[in-house]
Protein backbone atom coordinates (compact mmCIF):
# COMPACT_ATOMS: atom_id res chain seq x y z
CA UNK A 1 0.00 0.00 0.00
CA UNK A 2 1.23 3.37 -0.92
CA UNK A 3 0.07 6.98 0.45
CA UNK A 4 1.26 10.57 -0.08
CA UNK A 5 0.42 10.49 4.02
CA UNK A 6 2.51 13.80 4.37
CA UNK A 7 1.03 15.71 1.79
CA UNK A 8 -2.49 14.50 3.96
CA UNK A 9 -1.14 15.33 7.27
CA UNK A 10 -0.17 18.89 5.30
CA UNK A 11 -3.79 20.11 4.68
CA UNK A 12 -4.77 19.72 8.49
CA UNK A 13 -4.68 22.20 10.84
CA UNK A 14 -1.66 21.66 12.82
CA UNK A 15 -3.34 20.31 16.50
CA UNK A 16 -4.69 17.94 14.38
CA UNK A 17 -1.49 16.81 13.05
CA UNK A 18 -0.38 14.26 15.38
CA UNK A 19 -3.41 12.84 16.66
CA UNK A 20 -4.87 12.09 12.91
CA UNK A 21 -1.30 10.15 11.90
CA UNK A 22 -1.38 7.99 15.26
CA UNK A 23 -4.73 6.88 14.96
CA UNK A 24 -4.77 6.73 10.79
CA UNK A 25 -1.71 6.20 9.27
CA UNK A 26 -2.24 2.77 8.15
CA UNK A 27 -5.82 2.54 7.81
CA UNK A 28 -7.61 6.11 7.83
CA UNK A 29 -10.16 6.29 5.40
CA UNK A 30 -11.42 9.91 5.41
CA UNK A 31 -11.24 12.79 7.71
CA UNK A 32 -14.06 14.72 8.31
CA UNK A 33 -14.48 17.91 9.88
CA UNK A 34 -17.72 19.91 10.80
CA UNK A 35 -18.11 23.30 12.36
CA UNK A 36 -18.17 22.88 15.70
CA UNK A 37 -17.60 19.28 16.35
CA UNK A 38 -14.73 17.45 17.06
CA UNK A 39 -13.19 15.54 13.95
CA UNK A 40 -14.16 12.09 12.53
CA UNK A 41 -11.27 9.78 11.36
CA UNK A 42 -13.22 7.02 9.62
CA UNK A 43 -11.28 3.51 9.39
CA UNK A 44 -12.58 0.31 8.03
CA UNK A 45 -15.98 -0.19 10.52
CA UNK A 46 -14.74 2.23 12.72
CA UNK A 47 -15.09 5.94 13.87
CA UNK A 48 -12.79 7.89 16.09
CA UNK A 49 -13.70 11.31 17.51
CA UNK A 50 -10.88 13.49 18.72
CA UNK A 51 -11.59 15.81 22.06
CA UNK A 52 -11.12 19.32 20.31
CA UNK A 53 -14.25 21.13 18.38
CA UNK A 54 -13.21 22.14 14.56
CA UNK A 55 -13.34 25.79 14.17
CA UNK A 56 -13.90 28.05 11.39
CA UNK A 57 -10.28 28.89 10.84
CA UNK A 58 -9.45 25.13 11.10
CA UNK A 59 -11.90 24.56 8.18
CA UNK A 60 -10.75 27.67 6.23
CA UNK A 61 -6.81 26.51 6.92
CA UNK A 62 -7.93 23.21 5.22
CA UNK A 63 -9.02 24.63 1.93
CA UNK A 64 -6.16 27.13 2.14
CA UNK A 65 -3.67 24.70 2.17
CA UNK A 66 -5.34 22.18 -0.19
CA UNK A 67 -5.89 24.82 -3.04
CA UNK A 68 -2.55 26.91 -2.20
CA UNK A 69 -4.55 29.94 -1.39
CA UNK A 70 -6.77 29.89 -4.37
CA UNK A 71 -9.78 27.62 -3.81
CA UNK A 72 -12.64 29.58 -5.52
CA UNK A 73 -10.28 29.92 -8.65
CA UNK A 74 -10.70 25.76 -8.65
CA UNK A 75 -12.04 24.45 -11.79
CA UNK A 76 -13.95 21.91 -9.45
CA UNK A 77 -14.81 23.83 -6.29
CA UNK A 78 -18.07 24.63 -7.92
CA UNK A 79 -18.60 21.22 -8.38
CA UNK A 80 -18.34 21.22 -4.54
CA UNK A 81 -15.01 19.27 -4.10
CA UNK A 82 -11.00 20.02 -4.10
CA UNK A 83 -8.12 17.91 -5.00
CA UNK A 84 -4.72 18.19 -2.99
CA UNK A 85 -1.50 17.54 -3.08
CA UNK A 86 -1.28 13.46 -3.27
CA UNK A 87 -4.93 13.25 -4.83
CA UNK A 88 -6.72 13.53 -1.88
CA UNK A 89 -9.83 15.09 -2.16
CA UNK A 90 -11.84 17.18 -0.43
CA UNK A 91 -15.76 17.49 -0.57
CA UNK A 92 -17.29 20.68 0.68
CA UNK A 93 -20.55 21.35 2.28
CA UNK A 94 -21.86 24.74 3.25
CA UNK A 95 -23.48 27.88 2.31
CA UNK A 96 -23.73 28.06 -1.70
CA UNK A 97 -23.19 30.46 -4.30
CA UNK A 98 -25.68 30.00 -6.71
CA UNK A 99 -25.28 31.89 -10.39
CA UNK A 100 -28.11 31.18 -13.27
CA UNK A 101 -28.92 28.12 -11.29
CA UNK A 102 -25.41 26.79 -10.76
CA UNK A 103 -23.01 26.17 -8.10
CA UNK A 104 -20.37 28.18 -8.59
CA UNK A 105 -18.21 28.73 -5.24
CA UNK A 106 -19.02 28.80 -1.45
CA UNK A 107 -20.20 32.01 0.87
CA UNK A 108 -19.41 29.28 4.32
CA UNK A 109 -18.22 26.75 4.33
CA UNK A 110 -19.64 24.33 7.67
CA UNK A 111 -18.02 20.93 7.15
CA UNK A 112 -15.19 18.99 5.03
CA UNK A 113 -15.08 15.58 3.96
CA UNK A 114 -11.29 14.33 3.05
CA UNK A 115 -10.77 11.34 1.22
CA UNK A 116 -7.50 9.78 1.66
CA UNK A 117 -6.25 8.21 -1.48
CA UNK A 118 -4.17 5.34 -0.98
CA UNK A 119 -2.98 2.87 -3.77
CA UNK A 120 -2.73 -0.92 -3.94
CA UNK A 121 -0.35 -2.17 -6.60
CA UNK A 122 -1.34 -5.80 -7.30
CA UNK A 123 -5.30 -5.27 -6.41
CA UNK A 124 -6.60 -5.61 -10.42
CA UNK A 125 -4.83 -9.16 -10.07
CA UNK A 126 -3.46 -11.05 -13.47
CA UNK A 127 -4.31 -9.22 -16.27
CA UNK A 128 -4.62 -10.39 -19.73
CA UNK A 129 -3.02 -8.46 -22.81
CA UNK A 130 -5.74 -9.92 -24.99
CA UNK A 131 -8.44 -8.14 -22.87
CA UNK A 132 -11.39 -5.96 -24.06
CA UNK A 133 -12.90 -2.84 -23.20
CA UNK A 134 -13.46 -2.83 -19.73
CA UNK A 135 -15.58 -0.95 -16.92
CA UNK A 136 -15.21 -0.48 -12.76
CA UNK A 137 -18.84 -0.17 -11.29
CA UNK A 138 -19.29 0.18 -7.58
CA UNK A 139 -20.55 2.54 -4.52
CA UNK A 140 -18.82 5.91 -3.62
CA UNK A 141 -15.81 4.65 -1.47
CA UNK A 142 -15.79 1.24 -2.44
CA UNK A 143 -12.83 1.84 -4.58
CA UNK A 144 -13.36 2.19 -7.86
CA UNK A 145 -10.58 4.85 -8.56
CA UNK A 146 -7.84 2.67 -6.70
CA UNK A 147 -8.94 -0.09 -9.10
CA UNK A 148 -8.65 1.54 -11.74
CA UNK A 149 -4.99 2.72 -10.77
CA UNK A 150 -3.95 -0.65 -11.03
CA UNK A 151 -5.63 -1.28 -14.38
CA UNK A 152 -3.86 1.07 -16.13
CA UNK A 153 -0.53 0.32 -14.53
CA UNK A 154 -1.27 -3.41 -15.00
CA UNK A 155 -1.99 -2.77 -18.91
CA UNK A 156 1.13 -0.44 -19.24
CA UNK A 157 3.30 -2.87 -18.02
CA UNK A 158 2.13 -5.29 -20.31
CA UNK A 159 3.34 -2.29 -23.14
CA UNK A 160 0.01 -1.76 -23.98
CA UNK A 161 -0.34 2.42 -24.82
CA UNK A 162 -2.84 3.77 -22.11
CA UNK A 163 -3.44 7.22 -22.41
CA UNK A 164 -5.10 9.03 -19.01
CA UNK A 165 -7.66 11.61 -18.56
CA UNK A 166 -6.75 12.36 -14.95
CA UNK A 167 -9.83 15.34 -14.79
CA UNK A 168 -9.14 15.78 -11.48
CA UNK A 169 -5.73 14.73 -10.86
CA UNK A 170 -6.85 11.92 -8.47
CA UNK A 171 -5.71 8.99 -10.32
CA UNK A 172 -1.71 10.17 -10.71
CA UNK A 173 -1.07 13.02 -8.89
CA UNK A 174 2.10 14.57 -9.32
CA UNK A 175 5.08 13.58 -7.22
CA UNK A 176 6.34 9.51 -6.99
CA UNK A 177 3.30 8.05 -4.50
CA UNK A 178 1.63 6.41 -7.54
CA UNK A 179 3.36 5.22 -10.40
CA UNK A 180 1.25 5.13 -13.93
CA UNK A 181 3.45 2.34 -15.18
CA UNK A 182 5.87 3.09 -17.84
CA UNK A 183 3.66 2.73 -21.23
CA UNK A 184 1.16 5.25 -19.91
CA UNK A 185 0.47 8.94 -20.44
CA UNK A 186 -1.63 11.04 -18.17
CA UNK A 187 -3.43 14.47 -18.98
CA UNK A 188 -4.47 15.96 -16.44
CA UNK A 189 -7.00 19.56 -15.98
CA UNK A 190 -9.47 18.61 -18.60
CA UNK A 191 -12.86 17.40 -18.89
CA UNK A 192 -13.17 13.76 -20.01
CA UNK A 193 -14.94 15.05 -23.83
CA UNK A 194 -11.96 17.41 -24.37
CA UNK A 195 -9.04 15.05 -23.02
CA UNK A 196 -10.51 12.31 -25.12
CA UNK A 197 -10.54 14.18 -27.89
CA UNK A 198 -6.68 15.33 -27.69
CA UNK A 199 -5.57 11.74 -26.82
CA UNK A 200 -7.48 10.48 -29.98
CA UNK A 201 -5.41 13.47 -32.01
CA UNK A 202 -2.09 13.12 -30.13
CA UNK A 203 -0.93 10.34 -28.92
CA UNK A 204 -2.39 7.29 -30.78
CA UNK A 205 -3.16 4.76 -27.61
CA UNK A 206 -4.37 1.65 -27.88
CA UNK A 207 -6.33 2.51 -24.13
CA UNK A 208 -7.83 5.36 -23.12
CA UNK A 209 -8.69 5.95 -19.37
CA UNK A 210 -11.20 7.83 -17.43
CA UNK A 211 -12.26 8.33 -13.93
CA UNK A 212 -15.95 8.68 -12.85
CA UNK A 213 -18.65 8.46 -16.30
CA UNK A 214 -20.98 10.70 -14.73
CA UNK A 215 -23.11 12.49 -17.88
CA UNK A 216 -24.43 12.56 -21.49
CA UNK A 217 -21.29 14.26 -23.23
CA UNK A 218 -18.87 11.28 -21.36
CA UNK A 219 -20.49 8.52 -22.84
CA UNK A 220 -20.57 10.26 -26.52
CA UNK A 221 -16.79 10.54 -25.89
CA UNK A 222 -16.22 7.26 -25.20
CA UNK A 223 -17.97 6.05 -28.22
CA UNK A 224 -16.65 8.23 -30.45
CA UNK A 225 -13.10 7.04 -29.36
CA UNK A 226 -14.43 3.23 -29.41
CA UNK A 227 -15.94 4.03 -32.98
CA UNK A 228 -11.75 4.77 -33.70
CA UNK A 229 -10.65 1.54 -32.35
CA UNK A 230 -9.78 2.55 -29.23
CA UNK A 231 -10.05 -0.13 -26.26
CA UNK A 232 -11.11 2.14 -23.19
CA UNK A 233 -11.13 1.68 -19.23
CA UNK A 234 -13.52 3.67 -16.86
CA UNK A 235 -15.36 3.87 -14.16
CA UNK A 236 -19.15 4.30 -12.73
CA UNK A 237 -21.06 4.92 -10.00
CA UNK A 238 -23.77 1.61 -10.08
CA UNK A 239 -24.34 -0.70 -6.78
CA UNK A 240 -24.54 -3.83 -9.48
CA UNK A 241 -24.71 -4.47 -13.37
CA UNK A 242 -28.30 -4.54 -13.03
CA UNK A 243 -28.44 -0.92 -11.42
CA UNK A 244 -26.01 0.71 -14.27
CA UNK A 245 -28.41 -0.60 -17.00
CA UNK A 246 -31.32 1.18 -15.62
CA UNK A 247 -29.57 4.48 -15.73
CA UNK A 248 -30.84 6.72 -18.53
CA UNK A 249 -27.42 8.30 -18.74
CA UNK A 250 -25.66 4.92 -19.33
CA UNK A 251 -28.16 3.49 -21.98
CA UNK A 252 -25.79 4.24 -24.85
CA UNK A 253 -23.05 2.49 -23.43
CA UNK A 254 -25.09 -0.40 -22.51
CA UNK A 255 -26.96 -0.55 -26.39
CA UNK A 256 -23.45 -0.45 -28.08
CA UNK A 257 -22.07 -2.87 -26.02
CA UNK A 258 -18.81 -0.84 -26.18
CA UNK A 259 -17.75 -2.43 -22.73
CA UNK A 260 -17.05 -6.10 -22.71
CA UNK A 261 -16.06 -6.61 -19.08
CA UNK A 262 -17.62 -5.17 -15.81
CA UNK A 263 -15.20 -5.52 -12.50
CA UNK A 264 -18.00 -5.37 -9.96
CA UNK A 265 -16.93 -4.20 -7.16
CA UNK A 266 -18.21 -4.83 -3.26
CA UNK A 267 -18.24 -3.26 0.05
CA UNK A 268 -14.94 -4.93 1.44
CA UNK A 269 -12.47 -4.03 -1.77
CA UNK A 270 -13.12 -7.28 -3.55
CA UNK A 271 -14.38 -7.84 -6.66
CA UNK A 272 -16.01 -9.64 -9.60
CA UNK A 273 -15.34 -10.22 -13.47
CA UNK A 274 -19.12 -10.40 -15.53
CA UNK A 275 -20.05 -9.95 -19.11
CA UNK A 276 -22.11 -6.97 -20.33
CA UNK A 277 -24.44 -8.12 -22.15
CA UNK A 278 -27.76 -6.02 -22.97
Amino acid sequence: MKCAWKDLLSILPAWMRLPVDKVGRESCQEVRLRLGIPPEIVMYGKHVWLDRQVTRDDLNQCINSASRYSPWNSTTAGQGYLTASGGHRIGICGEGIIKNGILTGFREVRSLCIRVARDYPGIAGELSGKMQSVLIIGAPGWGKTTLLRDLIRGLSNLDQHIAVVDERGELFPSGPAFSPGKCSDVLCGCSKREGIEVLLRTMGPDWIAVDEITAGEDCEALLKAAYCGVKLAATAHAGSLDDFKKRPVYRPLVESGLFHHVMVLRQDKSWTLERMGK
